[in-house]
């Protein structure tokens, strides 16, 4: 009995020992993971912050770019000519005009074009196309230019007439006589030797009338700087 009284009041002191060192054991591995945890948290938290200085460095970048560019842009747009008008709109050569002092004939130009417009009346008798002898004159002249200034050049010639319907002139439309118009400066053209590979016709007839029927009865003779 006094030996099982013995055994049992030294193996309770050697138990609770044994559950101290456990509880420390474990107590110190808590600290160490903690410790780890906390270690290894700072360093997501310094890597987080060192992304957030790239992107906001980055950030700074683009934006210093989108003001180089928007000033870049306003400096083309102030200095920046368009060398050719608007498409469709006809603009007077005022200098340099290559059909100036040509009786009849005024020159113009339109995007990718430089053009000679000829008034028919100097060109034709009412409602005909025939060729006046005083037509062929300036027609010499505008050839002479296209064979020295615009060789090699596709070169339209096209008929205008005024609105007024056909009655007697025996053409069945504005449009046939504003082809037959063109028809006869171009044979006249290809004979005073501008390539007759060059030349086509087009004929707009009333379609393209301008402010007076004066002005709309017309030939334009159109050279064809930009080819696409």
């Amino acid at each position: 009995m006094r030996r099982n009284w013995l055994m049992e009041s030294w193996m309770v002191p050697a138990l609770l020992l044994g559950l101290t060192l456990l509880g420390g054991c474990n107590s110190q591995q808590l600290k160490d993971e903690n410790a780890l945890l906390t270690e290894e948290n700072q360093g997501l938290r310094d890597q987080l912050s060192d992304r957030n200085v790239e992107l906001e460095t980055t950030q700074g970048e683009l934006r210093d770019e989108q003001t180089r560019t928007a000033e870049l842009k306003r400096q083309l747009e102030e200095n920046w000519q368009d060398p050719a008008p608007a498409a469709n709109t006809a603009v007077a050569i005022e200098a340099n005009d290559p059909f100036a002092g040509i009786a009849g004939v005024s020159g113009s130009y339109r995007a990718g074009e430089v053009t000679a417009t000829v008034e028919s009346d100097v060109l034709f008798s009412s409602g005909k196309a025939t060729l006046r002898a005083s037509a062929k004159r300036s027609l010499d002249a505008v050839a002479r230019v296209l064979k020295s200034e615009y060789g090699g050049k596709m070169i339209r010639v096209a008929g205008h007439t005024d609105t007024d319907p056909i009655r007697k002139s025996g053409f069945k439309s504005n449009h046939h006589l504003g082809f037959e118009r063109a028809f006869a400066v171009r044979t006249y053209l290809a004979s005073r030797g501008v390539s007759e590979e060059n030349l086509y016709i087009a004929s707009h007839g009333p379609d393209k009338s301008l402010g007076s029927k004066k002005e709309s009865r017309r030939v334009e003779i159109a050279v064809v700087l930009n080819e696409g």
